[in-house]
């Protein structure tokens, strides 16, 4: 399944460039999104290198995610497209 990278979580002060919010296709609504709670996520580079993503849970009530990233994702990742693995 396919999504889209849309920002870092972040508050107003802060930005954590390990955690970052995603939205998938299928997913409309918060009982959808926890269904891909736990599952593994791999985002691509430029370069072909692929980061590897958990999706810890839920954002909100229109279906995004939080995924968690070992390394942080660059700036450069938002607005790209995400794999579901």
């Amino acid at each position: 399944m396919k999504g889209l990278i849309i920002n870092y979580r972040r508050g107003r002060h802060t930005q954590n460039p390990y955690q970052m919010i995603l939205k998938f296709e299928g997913a409309v609504d918060k009982e959808t999104a926890e269904k891909l709670k736990g599952k593994r996520v791999i985002w691509t580079t430029s370069s072909g290198k692929k980061l590897e993503g958990k999706i810890l849970g839920s954002h909100g009530n229109r279906g995004a995610v939080k995924a968690r990233f070992e390394r942080g994702l660059p700036g450069q990742a938002i607005g790209t497209e995400i794999e579901l693995k």
